[in-house]
Protein backbone atom coordinates (compact mmCIF):
# COMPACT_ATOMS: atom_id res chain seq x y z
CA UNK A 1 0.00 0.00 0.00
CA UNK A 2 1.41 3.31 -1.02
CA UNK A 3 2.11 5.81 1.23
CA UNK A 4 3.11 9.38 1.20
CA UNK A 5 5.99 10.57 3.46
CA UNK A 6 7.80 14.18 3.42
CA UNK A 7 11.54 13.81 3.26
CA UNK A 8 13.97 16.49 3.60
CA UNK A 9 17.64 16.21 2.13
CA UNK A 10 21.02 17.69 3.66
CA UNK A 11 24.70 18.49 2.00
CA UNK A 12 25.04 16.62 -0.84
CA UNK A 13 22.01 14.88 -0.90
CA UNK A 14 20.43 18.09 -1.37
CA UNK A 15 22.99 19.15 -3.77
CA UNK A 16 22.42 15.69 -5.91
CA UNK A 17 18.60 15.99 -5.99
CA UNK A 18 18.14 19.75 -6.45
CA UNK A 19 15.80 20.33 -3.79
CA UNK A 20 15.66 20.46 0.07
CA UNK A 21 12.63 18.63 0.88
CA UNK A 22 9.73 16.88 -1.24
CA UNK A 23 6.71 14.60 -0.43
CA UNK A 24 7.03 10.60 -1.85
CA UNK A 25 4.85 8.16 -2.45
CA UNK A 26 6.16 5.00 -1.58
CA UNK A 27 5.23 1.88 -1.15
CA UNK A 28 8.34 0.77 1.85
CA UNK A 29 7.97 -0.02 4.88
CA UNK A 30 11.46 1.07 6.91
CA UNK A 31 13.15 3.63 6.76
CA UNK A 32 16.12 1.35 4.45
CA UNK A 33 13.74 0.89 2.32
CA UNK A 34 12.70 4.52 1.40
CA UNK A 35 16.50 5.82 1.03
CA UNK A 36 17.30 2.62 -0.87
CA UNK A 37 14.40 3.63 -3.36
CA UNK A 38 15.25 7.20 -3.57
CA UNK A 39 19.29 6.16 -4.05
CA UNK A 40 18.02 4.43 -7.18
CA UNK A 41 15.70 7.06 -8.01
CA UNK A 42 18.48 9.96 -8.07
CA UNK A 43 21.29 8.61 -8.38
CA UNK A 44 22.97 9.09 -4.99
CA UNK A 45 26.48 8.24 -3.86
CA UNK A 46 25.70 7.85 -0.50
CA UNK A 47 24.99 4.23 1.15
CA UNK A 48 22.93 4.01 3.89
CA UNK A 49 25.22 3.06 6.34
CA UNK A 50 27.10 6.23 5.55
CA UNK A 51 24.16 8.65 6.67
CA UNK A 52 21.95 9.01 9.74
CA UNK A 53 18.25 8.88 9.32
CA UNK A 54 15.47 11.18 11.55
CA UNK A 55 12.04 10.08 11.60
CA UNK A 56 9.64 12.82 12.42
CA UNK A 57 12.37 14.98 14.33
CA UNK A 58 14.29 11.97 16.02
CA UNK A 59 17.45 10.26 15.26
CA UNK A 60 15.86 6.45 14.28
CA UNK A 61 17.21 3.41 13.30
CA UNK A 62 16.99 2.13 9.57
CA UNK A 63 14.96 -0.38 10.31
CA UNK A 64 11.99 1.93 12.13
CA UNK A 65 8.66 1.53 10.50
CA UNK A 66 7.72 4.46 8.20
CA UNK A 67 3.77 5.17 8.56
CA UNK A 68 1.57 7.84 5.91
CA UNK A 69 2.57 11.12 6.66
CA UNK A 70 5.93 10.44 8.44
CA UNK A 71 8.94 12.67 8.02
CA UNK A 72 12.00 11.48 7.06
CA UNK A 73 15.72 13.69 6.91
CA UNK A 74 18.59 11.72 5.66
CA UNK A 75 21.88 13.28 7.17
CA UNK A 76 25.21 12.90 5.29
CA UNK A 77 28.30 13.25 7.68
CA UNK A 78 29.85 16.50 8.60
CA UNK A 79 32.54 17.62 7.90
CA UNK A 80 34.65 20.16 9.82
CA UNK A 81 37.11 22.50 10.12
Amino acid sequence: MKKTVRVRYFAILREQRGLDEEAVATGASTAAEVYEELRALHKFTLPAERLRVALNGDFALWSAAVLDGDALAFLPPVAGG
